[in-house]
């Protein structure tokens, strides 16, 4: 049977050294790093330490990451404000940060015109008037709006301005009131 190895503990210099490494590799929250470091360090103390000197010399800044993030997420991906949201709250930041960085990254960005690039990038293979033609494809397209953090109302007006046949949006229209974002 093979034995667990615990991990050497660290304090002071060491510690200091392993959050470095942790945090040349990728940007960390706060969240992130301490749980890490509360892992590795030989007492909550020696990690507190290290996270205050860290935040000290500006190596760890959830504003600055979530809005690096947010901007990263929007140029790269075009996904909505509510799947940024969502991956900022699960990286543990601060729901009253991740909300301001989003809502700053966001403030230009039409909503409308993202799900359509959107829809396009993701549809490419299919023309959107073939997709939307039927409530199969209609349901499809909605589903995967939602899930990458589009609103329901934003969502259903530009399927409204795609779709030929607008009665394929009711059963979706109605599943929207029901259950408002």
């Amino acid at each position: 049977m093979k034995s667990e190895r615990r991990p050497r503990l660290l304090e002071g210099e060491a510690l200091l050294e392993y959050a470095l490494r942790a945090l040349s590799a990728r940007d960390h929250t706060v969240g992130e790093l301490r749980e890490k470091l509360c892992r590795r360090a030989a007492s909550a103390e020696e990690a507190e330490a290290v996270m205050g000197r860290l935040r000290r010399q500006g190596y760890l800044d959830d504003r600055r990451l979530a809005e690096g993030y947010a901007a990263a997420r929007l140029e790269n991906e075009g996904v909505g404000k509510i799947r940024v949201l969502h991956e900022l709250r699960r990286r543990r930041v601060a729901p009253a940060t991740a909300e301001r960085a989003v809502e700053q990254v966001y403030r230009d960005a039409d909503e409308g015109r993202l799900i359509e690039e959107f829809l396009r990038r993701k549809y490419r293979k299919t023309p959107l008037e073939t997709l939307l033609s039927e409530p199969k494809g209609v349901a499809a397209a909605y589903r995967r709006l939602r899930g990458a953090g589009f609103r329901a109302a934003s969502v259903l007006s530009v399927l409204r301005r795609l779709t030929r046949d607008p009665e394929l949006l009711w059963p979706l229209e109605r599943q929207q009131s029901e259950d408002p974002d």
